[in-house]
């Protein structure tokens, strides 16, 4: 009996020694090296994991910025500066300065702006809305007001204004992350450069109808009268089915298409008031 469990024990601990030996060499067959600035460049980002970036989390950006070497067009929204300071030290290269980023509402279609034509009364989902319902104001390119964004922001940077019934967007908060893009369902929202001091300008209107339609509905929606883009001397505005566009990697924000919009539907952020 007892050689009998002597020789059990002898077997099991040959059979462990060769399944040690070729876990051995199967990993280091199988061993893929990675980089230690990763987990280091990881450790720099916030961990917000918004995606912002276009990457699946901060650890995938993390790689992209190490395997390409530098941060060029690879940036984090939720980071600051001193967070890009702290990932070129680590990969030993010269700080790039940050271009932030904001939300901007392209719509202005208020209660008072666009006043309400029908009564919604179901599920208080954006998107659910827009598959059955052109909206209380009846304009089918205005915002639905029922706060996909505000769920979908992980930053808080997003509310519902209980007058107008629109997104109101804290910049201070906004990281630019693009959440809230992604599940509009009419595309209202956009990432646009924060600007020096804060300061924008864009058309805060998305209806592609013609001037007398969209009228109809929303008493500052853009006609596509093109008077903007005729004043404006560094074409940075552009007319595109009955709609206005402006390009913030053009303009200067000169005011000069905000004075000349018949509508008022361009929008000029932080600016300080005009003199008498």
């Amino acid at each position: 009996m007892l050689n009998t469990i002597i020789l059990a024990t002898i077997i099991l601990g040959a059979i462990g020694c060769i399944a040690a030996v070729i876990l051995f060499f199967v990993s280091k067959a199988f061993y893929v090296y990675e980089d230690p600035r990763i987990e280091q460049v990881a450790d720099k980002l916030p961990g917000a994991n918004c995606g912002g970036c276009g990457f699946p989390g901060c650890k995938g950006l993390a790689e992209a910025i190490v395997k390409a070497g530098s941060m060029e067009g690879l940036m984090c929204p939720a980071g600051s500066d001193q967070t890009i300071g702290d990932i070129a030290a680590v990969l030993g290269i010269e700080t790039v300065a940050a271009n932030p980023r904001v939300a901007v509402l392209r719509c202005n279609g208020s209660c008072i702006n666009a006043p309400v034509k029908a009564f919604y009364d179901s599920a208080l989902s954006c998107a659910y809305s827009a598959s059955i319902f052109a909206g209380e104001s009846a304009c089918p390119y205005g915002c639905l007001g029922c706060g996909d964004c505000v769920s979908a922001c992980r930053f808080d940077a997003i509310t519902i204004d209980p007058e107008t019934k629109l997104p109101i967007v804290n910049e201070d908060k906004c990281v630019g992350c693009s959440a809230c893009v992604k599940v509009c369902p009419r595309n209202l929202l956009e990432i646009r450069k924060k600007g020096k001091l804060g300061r924008r300008i864009y058309v805060a209107c998305a209806n592609q109808e013609k001037g007398a339609a969209a009228k109809k509905n929303c008493a500052v929606a853009c006609i596509g009268c093109s008077k903007c883009a005729k004043v404006c001397t560094f074409e940075a505005i552009t007319v595109d089915n009955f709609l206005a566009y402006i390009d913030d990697e053009k303009c200067k924000l000169c005011k000069k298409c905000v004075n000349e919009c018949p509508t008022f539907a361009i929008h000029a952020t932080n600016f300080p008031p005009p003199k008498e």
